[in-house]
């Protein structure tokens, strides 16, 4: 396996893991959402988390995984400045 390969997934899993915790916060803001929903998004999120490492790490040439870790960035750095 090469070295870009285990970097980007190892970036897609860290940023990944703040984007399935604020997920989960903001199901939680949500009026009348229960734990159980909740912890669906997470699991959910955790979900697509996962395939997307897999896929990145074995499958996907560079550009598009690099494009992913990019765009989980980008998405992780917007839901901290908004909430």
């Amino acid at each position: 396996m090469e070295a870009w390969r285990v970097l980007a997934a190892a970036l897609l899993a860290a940023g990944g893991l703040v984007l399935v915790l604020l997920t989960m916060a903001k199901w939680r803001e949500r009026r009348g959402s229960t734990g159980g929903q909740v912890a669906l998004s997470g699991v959910i999120t955790f979900t697509v988390l996962a395939l997307l490492c897999l896929l990145v790490a074995t499958v996907l040439p560079a550009w598009l995984s690099w494009s992913v870790v990019v765009l989980v960035g980008v998405t992780v750095s917007v839901m901290m400045l908004v909430s």
